[in-house]
């Protein structure tokens, strides 16, 4: 089979690289021959005889909405030229203005925008405005409007919408695609990377003897919800919480010293090391107010840690009530309380959902992902 990729990396530290690197890996291993058009491929792909790297650069263009345009055109541009001398196009989401046989969707601006759009700020959080907050905010609308437009047009032409959650299936069925065009493909996880084992604290300067709860993500934007995580540590005063994720311009650290839990919350910075902090934790906690999927929740769970999330984030439907704890409002913060709580106080509850959530999590690894989508991709060569 001839397979093309449009996308803009393919690569293992990245979500959408890291499905893309795997779906090629498979194919790679089926004997199919793969066309890359994409910006970035990981190296151990461009030493490979099955691949060609059709190369989009975008390098020097100043915002993501420019760069994602210059990549849109180019790679439309391409296909247009090339589509018929192949037997499979994927692509993902509204990154290109070619037509394609797959479309994996793995965020749907347009239930985003109408989402955030409704969404009530949280209060004590964001400094007074200023001018480049506004101009930011005013950035962002606009690139989630254009891509909201752009992505239906994208889902039209195509085939087959893969969406990578049941969250991201009923997005699309919000915004029109017909329910016969979705497929659902769950997101994977590096069982080796992620897996069951001890980290000393001290590597991070986390206090030992205590019961330590982890948050991850980016903790300049509201959307994942640290807010109405630190309004719930409050209510459990012997629970700490180590937070990763990039701290500059962020407002959370000035929110927790306003609740007086300095003591209690330790921000780590961005983290390469994640699988390693994830084993000094004793639970995960990430209750985002809007999340396609979360790699983090089921990467929590391969470690064998405990999770609380919320019905708003997509690997939510991973979390049986025997490995973790889904709340159904992810701005209650009194339910928050209560579940931070339960796992606080309950060293055995904590082992025996950990256990449970490993189990879970090893019948989602990369490879039975990759295995769906190159079926999925073969299925379509010979209709």
């Amino acid at each position: 089979m001839k397979l093309c990729i449009v996308t803009h990396n393919v690569i293992k530290g990245d979500g959408q690289g890291r499905v893309n690197y795997e779906v090629v890996t498979e194919a790679i291993r089926r004997g199919h021959h793969i066309t890359l058009v994409a910006t970035q491929v990981d190296p151990e792909l461009q030493q490979s005889n099955y691949v060609n790297w059709v190369v989009i650069p975008v390098d020097g263009w100043p915002t993501e909405l420019l760069r994602n345009l210059i990549f849109a055109w180019r790679s439309a541009h391409w296909l247009r030229q090339n589509y018929s001398g192949f037997d499979v196009v994927k692509v993902n989401g509204a990154i290109t203005w070619g037509k394609s046989d797959v479309n994996a969707a793995h965020f749907v601006h347009g239930s985003w925008l109408k989402f955030s759009s409704q969404q009530v700020q949280p209060k004590s959080i964001w400094a007074v405005p200023n001018i480049h907050n506004i101009l930011y905010n005013f950035y962002q609308w606009f690139y989630t409007a254009l891509n909201a437009r752009w992505e239906k047009v994208a889902f039209r032409q195509t085939q087959v919408v893969v969406a990578v959650s049941n969250k991201i299936a009923k997005d699309l069925l919000e915004i029109g695609v017909p329910p016969e065009s979705i497929q659902v493909i769950l997101n994977g996880v590096d069982l080796q990377e992620f897996s069951p084992g001890v980290a000393n604290r001290q590597k991070w300067g986390l206090p030992e003897g205590v019961t330590l709860a982890l948050f991850a993500g980016d903790i300049r934007i509201p959307r994942k919800n640290l807010d109405t995580v630190l309004h719930a540590l409050v209510k459990v005063p012997d629970l700490h919480l180590a937070v990763a994720g990039i701290t500059e311009g962020s407002p959370y650290p000035q929110l927790a010293a306003s609740l007086g839990l300095n003591d209690r919350v330790h921000f780590l910075g961005l983290r390469r090391d994640l699988p390693e902090v994830m084993r000094a934790a004793d639970f995960f906690v990430f209750p985002s107010r809007y999340e396609p999927f979360g790699l983090v929740v089921i990467e929590a769970m391969a470690t064998g840690k405990p999770v609380i999330t919320a019905s708003s984030t997509g690997a939510a439907d991973l979390v049986t009530k025997e490995a973790g704890i889904v709340l159904q409002d992810s701005d209650d913060a009194e339910a928050l309380a209560v579940a931070l709580l339960s796992l606080a106080s309950n060293q055995q509850l904590r082992l025996e959902m950990g256990q449970a959530a490993r189990t879970i999590a090893e019948r989602h690894s990369w490879d039975k992902m990759a295995q769906t989508y190159a079926d999925l991709l073969e299925e379509l060569r010979k209709s």
